[in-house]
């Protein structure tokens, strides 16, 4: 009989099951063995499961297939993190097209608690490189210890990845393919840089052909890991302004280095800027403003709760909802009271000086009595 893994493979890739029907067939389901055992009387019951469905989902070539890839995964010491699993990334499963199954390659806990995405062109001209190197050199300096996610491509992709690992701060690697091969292969030997210190990220099984469509499924991945998405270059298209797109999409903070008016790979960061899509920034101190991040050895003393502290209506509505919920996560947070992390970011900030809120280790929030 298959283990769990094989079932969990066997669900990401049966014909006419995504990632969001996916979801909605666990979320009807105990256990995911239930999908192979229980009565396809009883599965039908579930919005949009087919008996053709159910008939591929329990194939013998798709079981088949899935025990091929573990056996991949046992060679390559490849972890994998399910959707309903504790280890899988919290602020991935908050989106609703989020991979049900990540395959990584290295050791890295994607839940740290500082997390940024770094994306720009292909094209990254030497002000975009520096832009980009300065930006993570000089969260390092304020002695951040925050993980660089990117997507190992040419130009500023690279550039996040390689700045990075200069400054001994983790950094993660979303591939569109499996984890046999590496594109663009001259970056094979950074990779192996990256699987040391940090890890490469897919939903990709092995033998997987590359497609240009995959690129984007990828995008939502680099968008959905971060607290925040930083466009350091792009054009007026490309695959830098679809992640922004998502992050925006996911109520993330996206940010854009600015540049000239004449300057093509600034076309995009300024456009994003000029239609309040992007925050502008120009260094790592304005990232820190307006994440509200403060180092840790710079963390005041917890504050006495004042009495009759007035507050604003989202300083309200924050407060309520960490008082129904107890304790959150900030991007948690953020998306229960639809607000950009930023704004959530900065109302935490007064409501902890107010002795109203409390922070906790792991990014949690917490009310105080």
């Amino acid at each position: 009989m298959p283990d769990k893994l094989a079932y969990q493979i066997a669900l990401t890739i049966t014909p006419g099951i995504g990632s969001v029907h996916a979801r909605t067939l666990l979320e009807n389901v105990d256990d995911i063995e239930e999908l192979f055992a229980e009565k396809p009387s009883v599965l039908g019951k579930i919005p949009r499961v087919s008996k053709s469905i159910l008939k591929s989902l329990r194939s013998k070539e798709t079981l088949l297939r899935a025990e091929k890839e573990i056996e991949f995964i046992q060679k390559n010491n490849i972890n994998t993190c399910f959707l309903t699993e504790s280890n899988y990334p919290r602020r991935l499963v908050q989106c609703t097209d989020a991979p049900v199954l990540l395959y990584s390659q290295g050791n890295c806990d994607l839940n740290r608690q500082k997390v940024i995405s770094i994306v720009g062109t292909r094209h990254a001209t030497p002000a975009g490189r520096e832009n980009c190197e300065n930006l993570v050199a000089g969260l390092r300096n304020k002695g951040y210890d925050v993980l660089i996610v990117s997507g190992l491509a040419y130009g500023i992709d690279i550039c996040a990845h390689q700045a990075a690992l200069a400054n001994q701060l983790d950094t993660i690697g979303v591939v569109a393919h499996g984890l046999d091969k590496l594109y663009p292969s001259q970056h094979y030997n950074k990779s192996r840089e990256i699987i040391n210190q940090g890890a490469l990220v897919t939903e990709f099984l092995s033998q997987t052909e590359l497609d240009p469509r995959y690129f984007v499924r990828r995008n939502r991945i680099i968008a959905g890991l971060a607290d925040a998405t930083i466009v350091i270059e792009s054009a007026n298209k490309g695959g830098s302004l679809i992640t922004a797109d998502i992050a925006n999409s996911y109520n993330r903070d996206v940010f854009a280095f600015p540049g000239r008016a004449s300057d093509k790979y600034s076309a995009g960061c300024n456009m994003l800027i000029k239609t309040n899509q992007a925050i502008l920034i120009e260094s790592a101190d304005d990232l820190e403003y307006f994440l509200g991040w403060e180092p840790e050895e710079k963390k005041k003393e917890a504050i006495q709760p004042k009495l009759f502290v007035e507050l604003s209506s989202e300083e309200q509505v924050i407060y309520d909802c960490l008082r129904k919920e107890e304790q959150l996560p900030m991007d948690v947070l953020a998306s229960h009271c639809k607000m950009p992390i930023s704004r959530v970011s900065t109302c935490l900030l007064n409501l902890e000086m107010n002795g109203l809120v409390e922070t906790l280790p792991g990014n949690l929030y917490r009310y105080r009595n």
